[in-house]
């Protein structure tokens, strides 16, 4: 838990950040009273930082005018939370990371105390951050210019290569972008499909703004879409599975949203999943590397793919 010099230091980022603030919005943010708040301000004003006081129903605590810190000040708990974040960062597989981060990293040096600096070179060289290997990019800017065009509500245009039909021109408002084993995802709903949808970074090229805007739905959220996605393309064979374990352990195999997860039933032997898939031999594979026992109620093929695979394993035995 976070002690009283760390609030203080919340209390003075929280002004530096928003201008104004309110004692009310404070003390929310901090979980402690109004009156802590102003224990708080009282903090930084003995340490010589100039804090103005605003009474009314409008008012709140707010910096002078031109007031800068000196050099950032960093709880062990940001120092870490900086680091690793820096560490993940050069694993996402973009081209032009590799510099930007390096250079994120010297400025943040440049301004850190000595000890803060040692701590940050400490972490990067004894930890390592191994996020899944992707597929290479195609458009080494696309994931930047995504995610101005989200933030931004503008609609996108790209060339999407597909397997099956090669290269298409897509126009689509891009409502989120999800980074999920080890590659990137653009969702938002297509104007050649008239329909929401889901495309792999690694497979768009020529990514541009366009003029048009959107609105994007209240309270949408990507990686729910993505996943209620994965359940839903191109399954044509329907299988029933009883998984004998509880649900958190299923959960966290099947790697499903928290709303994926509503699909098992549950029932005297164990869990009922009921899903879809295009492959038997692909989904005999799967479940085999299941940590728990499962039994398959169909389809036959199914069954008869595990079987086919089963017999090859052992075959790797003798």
């Amino acid at each position: 838990m976070s002690g009283p010099t760390t609030r203080v230091l919340t209390v003075l980022e929280l002004l530096q950040a928003h201008g104004q603030i309110g004692g009310a919005e404070l003390a929310e943010r901090l979980g402690v009273d109004r009156r802590t708040i102003r224990r708080y301000i009282t903090v930084l004003e003995d340490l010589g930082i100039p804090v103005m006081t605003e009474q009314g129903r409008y008012g709140g605590y707010r910096l002078v005018a031109g007031f800068k810190l000196p050099p950032m000040m960093f709880t062990d708990e940001e120092t870490l939370a900086v680091s690793l974040g820096l560490l993940a960062a050069r694993q996402l597989g973009l081209a032009d990371a590799a510099p930007a981060i390096a250079s994120v990293q010297a400025k943040l040096e440049r301004v850190m105390p000595a000890n803060l600096k040692k701590r940050v070179r400490g972490v990067s060289d004894n930890t390592r951050v191994i996020l899944p290997r992707g597929e290479p990019s195609l458009d080494d800017r696309a994931l930047q210019t995504l995610t101005a065009a989200t933030e931004a509500a503008r609609t996108v245009g790209f060339t999407y290569h597909s397997p099956q039909h090669g290269g298409m021109a897509r126009q689509v408002d891009p409502y989120g972008l999800v980074f999920r084993q080890g590659r990137w995802y653009l969702t938002g709903f297509c104007h050649l499909r008239e329909a929401m949808r889901s495309f792999r970074l690694d497979r768009i090229s020529g990514v541009h703004l366009m003029a048009g805007t959107f609105q994007r739905p209240p309270d949408f959220d990507a990686a729910e879409f993505l996943s209620d996605s994965f359940l839903s393309w191109g399954r044509t064979h329907e299988v029933s599975l009883l998984l004998h374990t509880d649900r958190e352990s299923a959960s966290a195999v099947f790697d499903f949203h928290s709303s994926c997860a509503e699909q098992f039933e549950q029932s005297d032997e164990g869990l009922l999943l009921t899903t879809r898939t295009d492959s038997f031999e692909w989904f005999a594979w799967w479940l085999v590397q299941l940590p728990f026992r499962f039994t398959i109620l169909k389809p036959q093929g199914l069954k008869d793919a595990l079987r086919k695979h089963a017999t090859r394993l052992l075959e790797c035995c003798e």
